[in-house]
Parts: C-alpha cells; structure tokens; sequence
C-alpha cells in the first residue's frame, strides 16, 4: 500500500465527507470519525494493516463548497500537517446552482471552481508525501439530466488537476455508474447525493484502490 506506516491522513470535503463527524476535529471515540466512507476507509485500513497505525481525520463539512475549503485551508488542512491528504468538493458547487437558482451569489462557477482547487493543490502537494483528489457526483444514471451533466464536467475538471499536478485520482462518479447498471439510485441515496451505507462503501472501495488497498 502507497501510506507509509505511522502516516495521518486528513480528509476533507462537504457532507458527503462530514457524515455527522465530531468538531472541532473528526477523530476519537463513539463515532467521531463520522458515519461516512471516511468511517469506512479508517476501519478497514485498521482492521486490514494494524500494523502501519495509520491516523484518520474527518475534516468534512456540510454545505462547503471549494469556496469554503479555501476559506478554512489553513486551520482545516495546513495547521494539522497530514502525510496524506483526500479533497472531495464539488457537489454543493453545483447542486446550489439547480436547489437554489435565484441565489447566484453562492453558486460557484466551473472557472472559480476549477481555479480555486487547482491552487489549494498547488499550495499543498509540497507539504505532503501524498494528495488524494475525488470527483464529486450526482447519483444518477441518466446522463442527461442536467444536474448529472453539469457534474460531470465538474468531474472532469478534478481529473484535469490531477493530471496537472501527478496527484492520485478517484472516479467517484464511474464508481457509482458501475453499481447503478445494477441497482436503482434511490436504493443508494434518497436524494441522489447522500449516500446510504452502501453507497458509502462505494466511495471507500474506490479510494482504497487508488491508495493500493491490498484487499486479499
């Protein structure tokens, strides 16, 4: 597996990544780490590498968009100083400009949001022995809704800055397009967005693989 033993691996992100996680940092006992895939991906590597003692940190916040993680970077991610560090934001990006289309103010445009990431990247890579990006998503097989569409050129827009800068990538979307040829979004997320537990795993798998989770 890519993270060293001894590594601290913060993960931040929107709702998705806060899953009811413990403030002011996501990490202890009695679920503190959050209900979320960041759950997940913590137990697994515990439970899968004991030895390697890898620390785990919910740096999720509901609402966020990148506006916001920019706003909160240094507190959030620079002051904790992880070895490894996940992004996933987007989702609010582009949801408050379909949930909310009279408030333009809050939307974040795919030019401010893929300037604003590409420059949290910039500003980060040389702090950390690894970066982790993850496309938001839209639970939602037709690719032709609008929501789905919009998303996705979001999506594209992560891969981009990944290749830019050599991170490490995670298709959140092509994730959930392989278990929605199967199953229907509503018995993944009521709304399309939060996943249930399911969903959650979907996301961990994948971020588990492109860390080089070994999981035979």
């Amino acid at each position: 597996m890519h993270i060293a033993p001894g590594s601290k691996l913060v993960m931040i992100g929107d709702s998705i990544t806060d899953a009811e996680r413990a403030r002011p940092i996501g990490e202890g006992l009695f679920g503190a780490i959050g209900k979320g895939y960041v759950g997940f991906v913590d137990g697994l590597l515990a439970a899968t590498y004991p030895a390697h003692r890898i620390r785990v940190v919910n740096m999720g916040t509901s609402g966020n968009t990148v506006r916001d993680l920019k706003a909160r970077w240094q507190t959030d991610v620079v002051d904790l100083k992880p070895d490894w560090l996940s992004v996933m934001i987007g989702i609010n990006d582009v949801w408050r400009q379909y949930d909310s289309p009279l408030r333009t103010e809050i939307h974040v445009g795919l030019d401010e949001y893929q300037r604003t990431l590409d420059e949290l990247v910039a500003s980060t890579k040389p702090q950390v022995k690894g970066l982790v990006l993850m496309t938001p998503f839209h639970i939602e097989s037709v690719t032709s809704d609008a929501m789905r569409a919009t998303m996705d050129r979001y999506g594209a827009a992560v891969a981009a800055i990944a290749k830019k800068h050599g991170t490490r990538f995670v298709d959140v979307q092509a994730a959930f397009d392989r278990v929605l040829a199967h199953m229907h979004s509503s018995s993944l997320a009521w709304d399309r967005v939060h996943p249930n537990h399911a969903g959650h795993m979907v996301m961990a798998r994948a971020f588990l693989d492109a860390v080089g989770f070994d999981w035979s």
